[in-house]
C-alpha cells in the first residue's frame, strides 16, 4: 500500500467475512485507476470471491493477477457480463466511461461498483438513474475517503450516538499529490476526468450529505483554477465550493493537486465536523510533524478533549454491508438516492464553477 501515491493507495483491513466462500462472486474490469485494488481488497475481506478480471491492457491484467493469484483473466468483457455466477462488477474505468459501463453492467443483470467520480456529465447520471430504476440493479460508488478510512467510519458512529449533537457545518480539506509523470494521458484531459470538483470533489460532497443527514443540498458557490501546472492547460489543480443542505447545515471544501514533496503521504486529508454540542477533527492520513500514522480523531464536547488513534481498530464495514445489500436487495451500506444526489451535486458544482487565475 503506497502512501506516497494516492492513485495507488489501496488499504487493507482484517478479514471480516459476511458470506461463505463462493456465496458471492464478483469480477473486476477496467483497471485504469489503482483504486480498483482497494475496492477488491475490501470485497475479498468481506468474503466475496473474485472470479474474473478483464482489461484490454495485458500489463494491467498481469499486475492484477500477481496481486490476486486466484483470479482468472478473460479475453473480453462479455465473458464477465454473460456469466451467471457474477453478481457484481467492480470497475475503475476512465472517469468519462464509468457511467456508460455501469449502464451496460446493470442491463446485464449485475450490480455495479465503480470508483469515484461516478459520472462526468449530468446526462450520464440521468441514464444511470433510468437503468437502475428499470433493472433494479445497484449503481454503487467507492467514496474511499470516507469508506476506507477508519477515523471517518468512527466519526459517523460518534455522530449517530449524539457525541457532538446536530452537525451544522462540515469543512473538508482534500489535498492530493500530483505525481504528474505517473499519470495517464486521460488524467490531464478535462473531458475525460470531468474537472477537479467533479472528480476528487465528489468525496467531499458525499461526506457532507452523510455526516449532516441531508438528502438534498444546493451549491452556493464554486471556483476552480490552474495555479501551478500551466504545462497541463486542461488540468485544474485547485477547486473549492460552498453548499447548503436542505436541513440548513453548511459545507465548505477545498481540493487541490498541490501537496508538497516533503509530506510523508499523498495528501493531508482532514475533515472538521461542527456540532451543536461539540466538534470533531479527522486527520485521515497523517498528523503532520507528530505521527506518520493516519486515522487520528480529535473530539471535543461536554466531557472534555480526546485524541483517539484508530489505525487498525475500526475496520471497514461498508464492504460487508454492500455484499449483503446485493444478496438481500437492501440498502445498509448506502442508499441509491444518496449516491445519485452526491453525484449530481459534484457535477453542478463543477458546471457552475468560476475559473480564477
Amino acid at each position: 500500500m503506497s502512501k506516497q501515491d494516492g492513485m495507488n493507495y489501496a488499504p487493507k483491513g482484517k478479514p471480516r467475512p459476511v458470506v461463505e466462500p463462493g456465496q458471492f462472486t464478483f469480477a473486476a474490469m477496467a483497471l485504469e485507476h489503482g483504486h480498483i485494488y482497494g475496492m477488491c481488497n475490501g470485497l475479498i475481506e468481506a468474503g466475496a470471491t473474485l472470479k474474473f478480471v478483464y482489461d484490454p491492457d495485458p500489463e494491467k491484467v498481469a499486475a492484477f493477477c500477481r496481486q490476486y493469484p486466484g483470479v482468472t483473466a478473460v479475453s473480453s468483457e462479455q465473458e464477465i457480463l454473460q456469466d451467471p455466477d457474477i453478481r457484481l462488477v467492480a470497475a475503475a474505468a476512465v472517469p468519462c466511461e464509468r457511467g456508460p459501463l455501469g449502464v451496460k453492467v446493470m442491463r446485464h443483470g449485475k450490480d455495479y461498483f465503480t470508483d469515484k467520480t461516478p459520472f462526468t456529465t449530468l446526462e450520464q447520471l440521468e441514464e444511470a438513474k433510468a437503468a437502475a430504476a428499470e433493472t433494479g440493479r445497484k449503481y454503487t460508488v467507492y467514496f474511499s475517503e470516507r469508506l476506507h478510512v477508519e477515523s471517518a467510519v468512527f466519526a459517523g458512529q460518534l455522530i449517530a450516538e449524539g457525541a457532538i449533537g446536530r452537525v451544522v457545518q462540515v469543512i473538508g480539506l482534500g489535498p492530493h499529490r500530483l505525481n504528474a509523470p505517473s499519470r495517464p494521458d486521460w488524467f490531464f484531459r478535462h473531458e475525460k476526468y470531468g474537472g477537479i470538483l467533479c472528480d476528487i470533489g465528489s468525496h467531499q460532497i458525499e461526506q457532507f450529505l452523510y455526516y449532516t443527514g441531508n438528502t438534498d443540498a444546493r451549491v452556493v458557490s464554486s471556483k476552480v483554477a490552474n495555479y501551478h501546472n500551466k504545462k497541463y492547460p486542461e488540468l485544474e489543480d485547485f477547486g473549492d465550493a460552498t453548499l447548503v443542505g436542505g436541513n440548513g447545515a453548511t459545507q465548505y471544501f477545498r481540493v487541490d493537486w498541490l501537496t508538497p514533496s516533503g509530506l510523508s503521504t499523498w495528501g493531508d486529508g482532514r475533515t472538521l465536523l461542527l456540532g451543536t454540542n461539540g466538534y470533531i477533527e479527522l486527520r485521515k492520513y497523517v498528523d503532520i510533524a507528530r505521527s506518520k500514522q493516519g486515522n487520528h480523531l480529535y473530539l471535543v464536547n461536554a466531557d472534555g478533549e480526546q485524541h483517539i488513534e484508530l489505525e487498525g481498530k475500526v475496520g471497514y464495514p461498508f464492504f460487508g454491508e454492500l455484499v449483503l445489500d446485493c444478496l438481500e436487495r437492501t440498502e445498509r451500506a448506502m442508499t441509491q438516492a444518496h449516491i445519485f444526489k452526491a453525484a449530481e451535486l459534484c457535477l453542478l458544482a463543477q458546471q457552475q464553477a468560476v475559473r480564477v487565475e
